[in-house]
């Protein structure tokens, strides 16, 4: 069975660590600070559970365009297996090719982790598992 569990309490907010990350056509993009509530998505190419949920995250980005949505793959052996990745499941959000320092400053131990980020920085949420569309959307309000 698939299931989420939470890696944060409301109450631990913190600031979110800045990168600067290259997309799958090579152009520089600001991890984690933007003018909107932003879920970042890690995932690894190889992750069955990454597979299932990245749809739902493409729900989310299609019909909610005041969410920011940025997925950073993480542990891939190369751009190219990320690439059929996206390919293979039409995904249309920006994807980030992390490395591990990024796995490291946002304590991922598992895939796939989510984390809300606010307008100003703050992790609001981190959650890892399976989620719905629905789960997305009512933890980034």
């Amino acid at each position: 069975m698939l299931k989420e569990s939470s890696m944060l309490s409301s109450w631990q907010a913190e600031e979110a660590p800045v990168f600067l990350l290259p997309d799958l056509q090579n152009n520089p993009v600001e991890l984690t600070h933007s003018n909107k509530k932003t879920v970042v998505y890690f995932f690894a190419p190889w992750c069955s559970v990454c597979r299932v949920s990245i749809s739902n995250l493409e729900m989310l980005y299609k019909y909610q365009p005041d969410i920011e949505i940025k997925a950073v793959a993480l542990d891939y052996s190369n751009k190219a297996e990320v690439d059929e990745f996206a390919k293979n499941l039409d995904l249309t959000f920006p994807i980030l090719l992390g490395n591990s320092n990024v796995k490291q400053a946002f304590k991922v131990t598992a895939y796939p982790s989510y984390y809300v980020i606010d307008e100003q920085g703050t992790v609001e949420h981190r959650s890892l598992g399976y989620s719905t569309a629905l789960g997305l959307y009512l933890r980034s309000l």
